[in-house]
């Protein structure tokens, strides 16, 4: 793994002034604005509660407070530290993101990855600097939490959540307590599988569970030594679980791809230019769905250096055309049964991927049923069907769910979808590090639209009652 060098930088402590002072010049954080609520129990009403504080929670955090919503909590089930995939179950060496993008720093210098980077190492070694470094980048982003004071609530998990009225019951469990708060607004900044988990093919799924595990199990991977594994998948995450085993000492490593040949050009990677972070949102539903189904359809291939990290070991193994069929355990392991025969190995690992189902999400268990699908909105032309794609939340412009059925669940416009679920509907600007900052800025100006909105008579009469002069009377003599 790549170690950066320890070459002195400016320090963080002189880099952190650099943060506060840029921050105070653009008048961070200005005064809260938003009308505060009290629920009939007379217990306080937060006015937004993100849940996740990985990447896209920090973001969507500091966007609210920047844009005047300061009556917020973030919450994140995992301990401080350990928030997203980073440090458990992210397996790469380096980000796939070139350095030079942005992420969260919503337009704000200093907190670029780069600035925190020379910072701490200095200029000459970002110019030496390849791709971040996995573990760095977690390190990055704690740093990011805590130069901005961002408050999260760890050990916290929510359970359910509750339409009461105007507002929003949330059952939450923190450190084994059970817990209700309220809140006007709910952001899910829940990651890749906050919405739906990961896809387990039936047959690996029907076996013992010793066998086998998911890219998101803490996988041991020394007891792995001298065994004979199967990657289930081709993409990313499976070079990098593949490439762990063939480290750890495995016999072999077989990946089974599903396809005749490994694709080679990664057909998503135009949602970074800024086109398609401003502009995708407003396109007509036709075009959205089909520039998200011709890269889905054409398979993301593996980072280069993530295959290259499997191939230099003699005891890797590609396996084009190898479908998974069935799976069984036999007298000499598990029995993989695939299109061109059958494979016996002692452990499996599924790298196939994460779902968008509404309905296997517990927080949303009183009301999936009400929440609007592309497959609800969208009727894609013979071709160009795609049962899982249609599964993905029709969401508003400021993320929000969308009624299935107009009137019977106005409540869903108060839930907004900050996560991977978001990007068939405004791309991939709420969890990829290159639009992060628009999509953060995008949710936090929507939510203020809405209250503002909501409030507005409120507002109104701040304008009606303002009576601080300007004047003093005494500026001009009287004719």
């Amino acid at each position: 793994m790549t170690t950066p060098p320890r070459e002195p930088g400016e320090g963080l402590a002189r880099h952190n002034a650099r943060v506060a002072h840029d921050l105070a010049c653009l008048g961070y954080p200005p005064p809260a604005w938003v009308r505060p609520r009290e629920h009939p129990s007379g217990t306080a009403v937060k006015d937004v509660v993100v849940v996740g504080a990985g990447m896209s929670g920090l973001a969507a955090t500091f966007a609210l407070m920047k844009a005047g919503i300061t009556n917020i909590a973030t919450l994140d089930r995992a301990t401080a530290g350990r928030e997203g995939p980073w440090l458990t179950y992210a397996r790469m060496e380096t980000l796939r993101t070139p350095k030079e993008m942005t992420g969260p720093c919503l337009g704000i210098p200093s907190l670029t990855f780069r600035a925190y980077y020379e910072a701490r190492f200095g200029a000459a070694a970002w110019s030496s600097l390849g791709k971040c470094p996995r573990p760095l980048w977690m390190e990055y982003l704690t740093w990011y939490r805590e130069v901005l004071g961002l408050a999260v609530e760890n050990a916290t998990r929510l359970v359910r959540i509750v339409p009461e009225g105007e507002v929003l019951r949330l059952e939450v469990e923190r450190r084994g307590q059970h817990e209700t708060r309220y809140a006007r607004k709910v952001v899910l900044a829940t990651g890749r599988d906050g919405l739906g988990g990961f896809r387990v093919p039936v047959a690996i799924a029907s076996l013992p569970k010793d066998c086998w595990a998911t890219t998101h199990d803490a996988i041991d991977f020394g007891v792995l030594r001298g065994k004979r594994i199967a990657v289930i998948g081709a993409g990313a995450t499976a070079t990098d679980n593949a490439a762990m085993a063939l480290e750890a000492g495995a016999a072999s490593v077989h990946m089974l791809v599903r396809q005749a040949t490994m694709p080679r050009t990664h057909k998503f990677l135009p949602f970074a230019a800024q086109g398609f972070v401003h502009g995708f949102v407003q396109a007509p539903d036709a075009w959205r769905w089909r520039s998200i189904l011709t890269p889905t359809k054409a398979g993301v291939p593996p980072p280069r250096d993530s295959l290259l990290r499997c191939t230099r070991h003699e005891n890797f193994h590609l396996l084009f055309g190898h479908g998974l069929n069935g799976a069984r355990v036999g007298e000499d392991g598990v029995v993989l049964s695939t299109p061109k025969g059958s494979l016996a190995v002692d452990f499996v690992i599924a790298a196939t991927g994460f779902l968008v189902n509404l309905n296997r999400t517990p927080e949303l268990a009183l009301f999936a049923g009400e929440i609007a699908r592309w497959g609800d909105r969208y009727a894609p032309p013979a071709g160009e069907e795609h049962k899982e794609n249609a599964q993905f939340p029709y969401l508003g412009q400021a993320f929000e769910f969308t009624e299935r059925r107009a009137g019977q669940a106005t409540f869903l416009r108060n839930i907004h979808c900050f996560s991977n679920a978001a990007s068939q509907s405004l791309g991939f600007i709420s969890s990829d590090v290159p639009g992060l900052s628009e999509g953060a800025m995008r949710l936090a100006s929507g939510i203020a639209a809405h209250f503002f909105v909501d409030d507005v008579a409120h507002h109104y009469g701040e304008i009606e009652h303002f009576a601080r002069a300007e004047l003093q009377g005494d500026e001009w003599r009287a004719p």
